[in-house]
């Protein structure tokens, strides 16, 4: 019982939890009725910044959620140019996270990371197709552990200021690992490997680590043309 209240908070959260609480305590100083304000908006940190534990399925092949949050675009997109993947299509979900999601961001897939690149850039809505473009992101390019290419890329939002990204070129990782966050509001992006089908829907909600996403080994085959 206790376990399911008392959420882990992320590290990078403390300093801000810590700012909150101190401006409620000013607030609080200046006038009697602030008190209340201040107590919301720092439980409302406290909220923001949990790390709950996730139970991520272990079978070899699956590709899972990085992400917290709703997908708003499946289908086919070009590798993220600055990777430097090659040319051609592969099937792109997009899952966009508001600012009451979970923000810790999870390793998608068995593999070793083989390139990162960091883009500056805008602060659009991050539900617009346009972000993946235009806004500042973090792309991580991997190569699962059969050899296949895959990408994802986290993407700053709309109130989003900073991409904490803590993994590194030839580092090897497993699915669901905890690699890093992005602050008040955001999206990631996950590119995957040629012919590969994605198994979620346009509007399905996703658990970061735990939602399966595609299956590497499922034999099912991307379609052309799919919702966008």
């Amino acid at each position: 019982m206790l376990n399911s209240i008392l959420v882990p908070i992320a590290r990078e959260g403390r300093p801000f939890i810590a700012i909150f609480a101190v401006a409620t305590i000013v607030l609080a100083l200046i006038a009697d009725w602030l008190l209340v304000p201040g107590l919301i908006l720092t439980a409302w940190c406290v909220y923001f910044f949990r790390d709950p534990n996730r139970v991520t399925p272990v079978r070899d092949g699956l590709v899972i959620s990085p992400a917290d949050g709703v997908v708003v675009s499946v289908g086919p997109a070009p590798w993220p140019k600055e990777l430097a993947m090659g040319e051609g299509e592969v099937q792109r979900v997009c899952i966009f996270m508001n600012v009451f999601d979970v923000h810790v961001n999870r390793i998608p897939v068995d593999g070793r990371i083989t390139k990162l690149a960091y883009v500056p850039g805008a602060f659009v809505n991050a539900s617009l197709d346009k972000a993946s473009e235009q806004n500042e992101r973090q792309l991580v390019a991997m190569e699962t552990r059969d050899g296949r290419p895959t990408a994802f890329v986290q993407i700053a939002g709309l109130v989003a200021r900073r991409i904490v990204c803590k993994i590194s070129e030839g580092q090897s990782l497993l699915a669901g690992e905890r690699m890093g966050m992005i602050r008040f509001g955001s999206r990631v992006d996950v590119y995957l490997p040629p012919d590969v089908a994605p198994l979620v829907a346009l509007g399905q909600r996703c658990v970061a680590g735990e939602t399966v996403i595609a299956d590497l080994d499922s034999g099912e085959k991307a379609r052309e043309g799919a919702v966008r």
